[in-house]
């Protein structure tokens, strides 16, 4: 009997300190040790997008919203927020300082965003390296580009002749292209600013008042003027990125061309948004496997047949995809490797006064 009892006690002390465990370690739990699908059940994620609607960063959103909200886990909805304003800033500020981080909130941010902190952007109050990025579906490469009668062949002739370059203002993205390969490749760009997009350059082109685009992106190329390529209307002679696009073998990478490696660490600087192509982030401080649901979510939705038909029915380039630690990585090694004089030289670029 007396064995029995001490049986009783010795079961009653163990089966108590089991609990006492049990709770120490819930007590212990980090708030995103809830199981993934459970979390999200029922829930909505809100993908924000830096700029406004209509353009090619919305419409990239809208297609994946749907598809990508079928791969979280637990199946939430996605819903598109447009969030525009100074080149996307805005947008990132609101990610990095107020959008809630529990993994409800995802961002797609336009590609120059990630780097405006290195450009020296005053208004970027965020620290890009302490997003979680999630991927994106494609990269960019952009081309110098000329109209056909042009009486230039390659981009050595450009490095005595100058050639008349259209683009939108003096701090745009074509306008810092140009600047770039001036700067680097010595090319005798006459930049000529004020006009209202890039379609109207291309007019100006067809109409010959001026030479050419400093910047045209490979995809933005062949979805706009699928004609140009195949007829031989334009001749382009350099490319702009850290990868050489496949399909023009011929063109020469400006990395290639930088005879030194200041300029080329310059150009690999300057380069950084292109590989960054349209990503998609979310907030710092989200637990880290909801990040990591929602990353392979977003490379799930990036292969899923469904998805990349409906990309392709709305001429999105999806067919380059890089993952969140690949984004990761590229900007560790952009803030981290590229030298204060380089960065000087960059942001004098930049902002020509």
């Amino acid at each position: 009997m007396q064995e029995r009892q001490n049986n009783r006690v010795h079961c009653a002390l163990i089966l108590s300190l089991n609990l006492a465990i049990a709770a120490l370690a819930l007590m212990r739990s980090p708030a995103g040790a809830q199981p993934v699908a459970e979390f999200y059940k029922g829930k909505t994620v809100t993908l924000i997008v830096s700029s406004a609607p209509g353009g090619g960063y919305d419409a990239l959103a809208r297609t994946v919203a749907p598809h990508l909200a079928r791969h979280i886990p637990g199946n939430p909805s996605v819903v598109v927020r447009n969030m525009s304003g100074a080149g996307g800033i805005v947008a990132v500020n609101h990610l990095f300082n107020v959008a809630t981080k529990d993994g409800t909130v995802i961002g797609n941010v336009q590609n120059n965003t990630p780097f405006e902190p290195l450009f020296g952007t005053k208004e970027a109050m965020y620290d890009p390296l302490k997003f979680n990025w999630l991927g994106t579906p494609s990269i960019e490469t952009a081309l110098l580009t000329v109209w056909h009668q042009t009486p230039v062949g390659s981009w050595k002739d450009v490095l005595t002749r100058e050639i008349t370059m259209g683009s939108s203002g003096v701090n745009s993205t074509p306008s810092f292209y140009g600047r770039l390969l001036i700067e680097t490749l010595g090319l005798k760009l006459k930049l000529i600013v004020g006009y209202e997009s890039q379609s109207r350059v291309f007019l100006a082109m067809e109409r010959g008042e001026v030479d050419g685009y400093p910047s045209v992106f490979y995809s933005a190329l062949t979805s706009t003027r699928p004609d140009w390529l195949p007829e031989k209307k334009v001749k382009l002679l350099v490319q702009i990125g850290l990868e050489k696009e496949r399909a023009l073998p011929d063109v020469p990478s400006a990395l290639d061309l930088a005879s030194n490696a200041d300029d080329r660490l310059l150009i690999e600087a300057g380069a950084g948004p292109l590989a960054a192509g349209r990503p998609f982030l979310m907030p710092p401080g989200a637990p880290a496997d909801r990040v990591a649901a929602m990353r392979q979510a977003l490379m799930d939705t990036f292969k899923d047949p469904a998805f990349l038909e409906e990309a392709a029915k709305r001429r999105l380039d999806v067919n380059s995809q890089r993952s969140g630690q690949e984004l990761q990585a590229l900007l560790q090694k952009v803030y981290t490797q590229t030298p204060q004089h380089v960065i000087a030289r960059l942001r004098k670029i930049m902002n020509p006064g």
